[in-house]
């Protein structure tokens, strides 16, 4: 069974705790009010973010573009039309060069499209009203892995996402059945390409290996069958959404997982999310993510009998384990190493700086090994010291560098795209200039009146619970004796203590 905080040890450590883990952290005032709702009042601030109220922010771009792909259609057909034509080997090369520009444009587009939803995306995680729809919305975009470089479609990119956010905190089938006939995973895994002649068993070994049950839990013979029932899912490219093709569908019997029947897709996803092993592997995966690289079996099995016993929702689940004494444990508490994508928008709320325009933050979150919209693999990405090598380390110094003290300008006109005229390059450039961050939103000026003073503000905001006597020390002696600080020495002050170890982790 699952240990309830006791009332008595809910504190200010845990409320950061809380906001850290269940969001990307919180300022002292945020802390704060969090701490004054107390542990369950806290918990549903967060669990229940459907209450607070949100403002529409899809893009003018986010629908379905029939006129555009059958343009991307006529482009594929052009060579093998020109081969079969009279034309003159001018005419061909001539053709040949409109082409190339028309999917030259195309291909500007996506990326123009992939960049600004990155960015939307990261100012929703930053300032939205609910920071548990978005960390969710994190968590599945990295367990249904799903990759921009394959997909090659912007809108089916952002349709996936929007559904991750729709569902985040929903029912298991709902989620589980939403993304198996999602237009980008269709294309991701292949099964738009899966027939009853040659089933493609892409989707249907994932499915049990990364996203439900895990390995040992299923035979070859699963897969196969699996794959079988599944044919049929399909995929309409010209509007650009799900198709059911009954002709493609294998009708005959088969066998998974101890189960016959005439089963078809929805039928295999159902006899999937009933296996026990299921409510465990997705149980074992949210506290992974939102609380410990480990977690004892017996831990886990509390978490999925929850999981179980209110019809395989999650956010029952969520609640049980944002209320448990074992999450606010002290082999939990500060012992995660921030993701990228953590790491910049925490930075972001502490700093309480805008964001960085998209061309800039997506760049920020690349150089410290996360690219959104880009996962490395199906498996998606490792997560815990992996996100720590020597070069994303040293990224992490130099971005809190940039954040903090600014910079006149991170890209200079000359480092445009090739082909990209002046002005559009100079546009680039201002785009990347960032100011030094007001220390006024972060300290007040009492805050100011001596070293001790100022370390402790500096302290209870960036490593709550975590300033060591040695870190007092260093900023000692780079503060010095000093009765007045400039804005100049705040800052420095701040970019220590976010080139520390100790920050690296939440």
């Amino acid at each position: 069974m699952l240990s309830p905080l006791p009332a008595a040890k809910w504190d200010y450590a845990c409320a950061a705790h809380l906001y850290n883990r269940a969001g990307f952290g919180g300022t002292p005032a945020e802390i704060e009010a969090l701490l004054g709702m107390g542990l369950d009042g806290a918990v549903s601030y967060f669990v229940d973010y459907e209450k607070i109220p949100e403002t529409e922010d899809r893009p003018d771009w986010a629908k379905p573009d029939p006129a555009r792909n059958e343009r991307v259609r006529d482009l594929k057909q052009m060579p093998r039309q020109a081969m079969s034509s009279d034309l003159t080997e001018e005419q061909k090369q001539e053709d040949a060069e409109k082409r190339r520009k028309a999917v030259q444009e195309i291909q500007r587009n996506q990326v123009r499209d992939l960049q600004e939803m990155r960015g939307q995306w990261l100012q929703r995680m930053a300032q939205g009203p609910r920071p548990l729809q978005e960390k969710l919305t994190l968590f599945w975009h990295g367990h249904f892995a799903t990759s921009a470089i394959k997909v090659r479609d912007a809108y089916f990119m952002w349709l996936q996402i929007d559904t991750f956010r729709r569902l985040a905190s929903g029912q298991w089938l709902d989620m589980l059945s939403a993304v198996a006939t999602d237009p980008a995973m269709l294309v991701w895994l292949d099964q738009a390409q899966s027939r009853k002649e040659h089933p493609n068993e892409n989707f249907a070994r994932e499915c049990m290996e990364l996203f439900t049950l895990g390995e040992g839990h299923y035979t070859e013979k699963d897969v196969t069958e699996a794959a079988r029932a599944m044919t049929g899912w399909s995929l309409d490219r010209i509007q650009e959404e799900y198709h059911y093709r009954d002709r493609m569908h294998d009708a005959g019997v088969k066998t998974v997982l101890g189960r016959t029947g005439h089963f078809d897709g929805p039928e295999i996803l159902k006899i999937i999310v009933a296996q026990p092993q299921a409510a465990r592997f997705i149980s074992g995966k949210l506290w992974k993510f939102f609380a410990s690289e480990s977690g004892e079996p017996a831990l886990i099995e509390a978490l999925a009998d929850v999981f179980r016993s209110k019809d395989n929702q999650f956010k029952p689940l969520l609640r049980a384990m944002f209320r448990s004494e074992e999450f606010y444990a002290g082999s939990v508490v500060g012992a995660q190493v921030k993701s990228p994508v953590h790491w910049l928008v925490g930075a972001i709320r502490l700093l309480e700086r805008p964001m960085p325009p998209p061309i800039v933050s997506t760049e920020m979150i690349k150089s410290l090994g996360q690219d959104l919209l880009m996962p490395p693999n199906v498996k998606g990405w490792d997560g815990g010291l992996s996100w720590i090598t020597t070069n994303t380390l040293l990224a992490r110094y130099n971005q809190a560098a940039t954040l903090v003290l600014g910079q006149g300008n991170l890209g200079a006109p000359g480092g445009g795209r090739p082909g990209q005229n002046m002005a559009a390059q100079l546009a680039n450039a201002a785009a990347r200039r960032m100011d030094p961050v007001d220390v006024n939103s972060i300290v007040s000026l009492s805050d100011r009146r001596d070293a001790e003073t100022l370390i402790t503000a500096l302290g209870q905001r960036f490593m709550p619970g975590q300033l060591t006597d040695q870190h007092r020390q260093v900023l000692r002696d780079f503060l010095g004796s000093r009765t007045e600080f400039q804005d100049t020495d705040v800052r420095h002050a701040i970019r220590l203590l976010m080139c520390t170890p100790e920050y690296q982790v939440t």
